[in-house]
């Protein structure tokens, strides 16, 4: 049985059974700041277990992407030293939503198993909870399983929580026993005393029927839930009778491509480690990318470049030193591109930002392999024998250096790694991003939330055909808990049946306006959407008294929405101008529409042009100016894709979505405010391009009022500019050409001139060298006060020297510079720049430091100075043996 075969089996098992098929979501958790990726089939299904979200059916049944490469769920380092542990791999699950329970698990697994795949019962083992009875005996009543082959395992290994509160509860392993001859030395070989290649997990049932709080006490769900995940690499793996995941159809094709590639044969062993990790990370690298991930410095995009590096890493021990890593992606799109059609897709972008990330790398480890030496020889001069954390993690984090490459080089040489420091760097890079991020805040604000408006229905929003409307109060929230009323003067929250306020989402900003009652009215500070739709306004109480079940009418601010709208309405105008001109490769990354401005970030390789933005901005306006109409449709997600709608990256759809169309120019899915036609937008200003990741591109810009405001601060300033240069308007650029290049001739004399001058200071200082233990030393001071020029200095003289060491001093301003140079014979003598600059800078202040060649000292006394150049050679003659 084929693994894609064997996928459409098990969904179709299951929907005969009742369960809806549910597609994958993407690896991308929507609403969950929590996981970088979606690690597990239950993962889409998160806020329906946390009561944020209720779903039109009480079963379902998925085959899942998922990808552990980072957080608390990481395979990386472990790919292809197993036969089972993957960066990417899939997931098939069956859910209930307090629907059925363990008997029913139990037995359609075990029908599963040995009527469908039809599996040898005998060679199937569980492992239950302790202390779960109830499965202990269903096993043997329905599965007919003997005692001896159902073993009880503590709660590491079969107690499943969501996290350290929420729900929990005891799980069921199935094993596939594969035989003797896999067994490992250790006595007994059995299930539960060791974890060995002959007892393969093939599926885990989750028995989710507790609640634990935060002291760690629980109690039982009301509406207890299953959740079950079976890996489908590993069940290919029995069925095709194999011994590695990485033998199964769904991976071995990857490590043919890549013989082909590097013309070496597969070793299914040791040897063959390599191949697996570029055939795993190949599918890792196809589906982020599909799913909306671009390689970057942060989070996500982190990880994925790590991955795509570590390959390429991989692919340089097999000999490959050109990019290859992106040749895989048609490979892996014939193997799985019927399952998750986002790969077929996008084939041809995949495979040029993965090539663009390996010409990318090539380029920088050669820039870090400089970078690196660089450190070592600071380290050898300040007589260190360690690369700091701090050094290390900047070689990982700006020139993509892996730390175990780091330590290898630096360990030729002689020297450690701080590896605890650059955990602590890498640590706090971490919490910086996460603190910035604003999912995570969202997510929280949905949490304080959970469980709390069970009892409350969705909230209509009205918001799309009317800026004005009247709704009844449902519920009322303060300082996290949930009240009747609001006193004038208080903040807090309210849950409306119905509000024409447009919710934060999809980069566009949450609404503000007003509500009125018999007595009272309060600002609407912003408006929010829960996961299940409910809308939260954040209110402050202004006069009078809000209770719950009170009658209030809700009032928009009519000119934030239409600046909104405006906003909004040109970034889809900004979206389709940017694919003309740009390529159908460009593809929403991300964006922000408030009042004030739109922020649009976008899938492109390189930095736009002066022409390609005045192409952009010239289209966007020529729209806006030909008035086209704006209209809107709902439909179904099916039939908004087959009309040719876009859909864009890190949105989650419905089944019914909403279709934003402007005339035959663009259509895209969208849930946003718009315009009723494009010349409401008055007009379209660019304000900035710019780069934020790796082919990831961003532009800021604004429009109507705002657009003309800057048109005319933009006359100004040239009006101020041709003022100062006392000609008219239209010559100004002219004149600042002209006076540029005659600064370019006045630097080019200035520049020979200190070459000369230079030349003359060297001859004369060459004169003062003094001879300590038999070193040549040159203490000096010079009336430089630029450090580059001041280093340039040092340099010359060391070169001229040959062996000796280079002492100058200049004093500036109040502060005084030394710079010390020591040539390579004499650092082996035990003379160290460093330790010199740090004894100086002592005498001229008291104490002192700074850089392994450059070090500051305060104080004006130019005595000090004098006394600090001759007590380096008291230093020298110290240090030298």
């Amino acid at each position: 049985m084929t693994g894609n075969e064997l996928r459409e089996r098990f969904l179709k098992f299951f929907a005969s059974k009742g369960h809806t098929i549910v597609h994958s979501s993407s690896l991308v958790p929507a609403n969950d700041p929590t996981l970088l990726f979606t690690n597990a089939g239950m993962v889409q299904f998160k806020d329906v277990y946390l009561g944020l979200d209720r779903r039109p059916f009480t079963r379902a049944t998925t085959a899942q992407k998922c990808v552990r490469a980072g957080g608390k769920h990481n395979d990386l380092d472990t790919v292809g030293r197993t036969a089972r542990h993957h960066t990417f791999f899939e997931m098939l699950g069956n859910f209930s939503f307090g629907d059925y329970f363990k008997r029913e698990a139990i037995t359609y697994a075990w029908e599963f198993l040995t009527r469908v795949l039809e599996l040898p019962p005998e060679r199937l083992w569980v492992t239950v909870y302790q202390e779960d009875d109830e499965a202990y005996q269903l096993w043997q009543e329905i599965a007919g399983i003997p005692a001896e082959r159902i073993v009880r395992v503590g709660e590491k290994d079969n107690f499943w929580a969501m996290g350290d509160t929420g729900p929990c509860g005891p799980c069921s392993e199935i094993i596939y026993d594969r035989g003797p001859e896999h067994a490992c030395s250790s006595t007994p070989c059995a299930l539960g005393a060791c974890d060995c290649d002959r007892w393969l997990e093939i599926w885990n049932l989750v028995f989710m029927q507790y609640e634990r709080d935060s002291n760690g006490n629980l109690s039982p769900l009301p509406r207890p839930s299953i959740d079950t995940g079976m890996g489908l690499e590993r069940v290919a793996s029995v069925l095709q009778g194999v011994d590695s995941n990485f033998d199964t159809d769904l991976i071995a094709p990857l490590i043919k491509a890549v013989e082909k590639i590097t013309g070496r044969t597969y070793d299914p062993g040791e040897a063959g480690f390599p191949f697996r990790v570029i055939a795993d990370h190949a599918r890792s690298c196809t589906f982020l990318i599909a799913d909306g991930i671009l390689p970057g410095n942060e989070g996500r995009s982190y990880v994925l470049r790590r991955i795509l590096r570590r390959a390429a890493r991989f692919g340089k021990a097999l000999g490959i030193d050109e990019p290859f890593l992106y040749r895989l992606v048609d490979t892996v799109v014939a193997i799985m591109g019927g399952a998750y059609p986002e790969v077929a897709e996008q084939q041809e972008h995949i495979a040029r930002v993965i090539e663009q990330e390996e010409i990318r790398f090539h380029e920088t480890l050669n820039d870090g392999l400089k970078v690196l030496n660089g450190i070592l020889e600071r380290a050898r001069q300040e007589g260190r024998e360690v690369v700091s954390g701090l050094e290390a993690f900047t070689l990982y984090d700006t020139y993509g250096f892996p730390l175990d490459l780091t330590e290898e080089i630096a360990g030729e040489g002689g020297f450690k790694v701080d590896r605890d420091g650059f955990e602590k760097a890498m640590a706090a890079q971490r919490e910086r991003a996460r603190a910035a991020r604003e999912d995570v805040k969202a997510y929280d604000f949905a949490l304080a939330f959970a469980g709390a408006l069970e009892d409350i229905s969705g909230t209509a929003f009205t918001g799309y055909d009317q800026l004005e409307d009247k709704g009844t109060v449902l519920a009322l929230f303060q300082e996290g808990a949930r009240v009747t009323s609001l006193e004038a003067n208080a903040t807090g929250y309210v849950v409306l049946d119905r509000t024409p306020c447009y919710p934060e989402g999809g980069g566009q900003v949450g609404d503000r306006g007003e509500l009125k009652w018999s007595g009272g009215q309060a600002r609407v500070e912003d408006t929010r959407r829960l996961p299940d739709g409910k809308i939260v306004h954040q209110i402050n109480v202004t006069a009078g008294t809000l209770v719950v079940g009170q009658e209030v009418e809700i009032a928009v601010d009519r000119e934030r929405r239409q600046a909104t709208a405006r906003n909004h309405t040109v970034t889809h105008l900004l979206h389709r101008a940017l694919k003309n001109i740009l390529g159908e490769h460009v593809n929403q990354a991300g964006s922000l529409v408030t009042p004030e401005r739109l922020r649009f970030d976008f899938t492109h390789f390189a930095p736009l042009t002066g022409e390609e933005l005045r192409a952009v901005e010239a289209e966007v306006n020529q729209k806006i100016l030909a008035n086209l109409p704006v209209t809107t449709l709902e439909t179904s997600y099916q039939e908004a894709k087959a009309m040719g709608a876009t859909a864009l990256f890190g949105e989650k759809y419905g089944e019914r979505v909403r279709v934003v169309k402007i005339d035959a120019y663009s259509m895209e899915l969208c849930g946003g405010t718009h315009l009723g036609s494009t010349s409401e937008a008055g007009s379209f200003r660019l304000v900035s391009e710019s780069g934020i990741g790796a082919g990831v591109r961003r532009v800021e810009a604004v429009t109507g009022a705002a657009a003309l405001e800057m048109a005319l601060q933009d006359r100004q300033e040239l009006a101020t500019i041709a003022g100062l240069l006392k000609v008219p308007p239209d010559q100004a650029i002219q004149r600042v050409r002209h006076l540029l290049e005659q600064n370019k001739e006045n630097e080019r004399e200035l520049a020979q001139l200190r070459n000369e001058l230079a030349s003359y200071t060297i001859d004369k200082l060459l004169d003062r060298v003094q001879e300590v233990a038999g070193v040549p030393v040159l203490p000096a001071r010079v009336q430089i006060t630029d450090p580059e020029a001041l280093r340039e200095m040092a340099e010359r003289l060391r070169s001229r020297l040959g062996s000796g060491v280079v002492v100058l001093g200049s004093q500036h301003d109040g502060r005084v510079n030394f710079v010390a140079m020591v040539s390579k014979d004499l650092v082996q003598r035990g003379i160290h720049a460093g330790n010199l600059l740090r004894e100086v800078a002592r005498i001229a202040s008291g104490g002192g430091g700074g850089r392994a060649d450059m070090a500051q000292a305060g104080g004006k006394d130019p005595g000090k100075l004098d006394q600090a150049l001759a007590y380096s050679l008291k230093v020298v003659a110290a240090q030298v043996r």
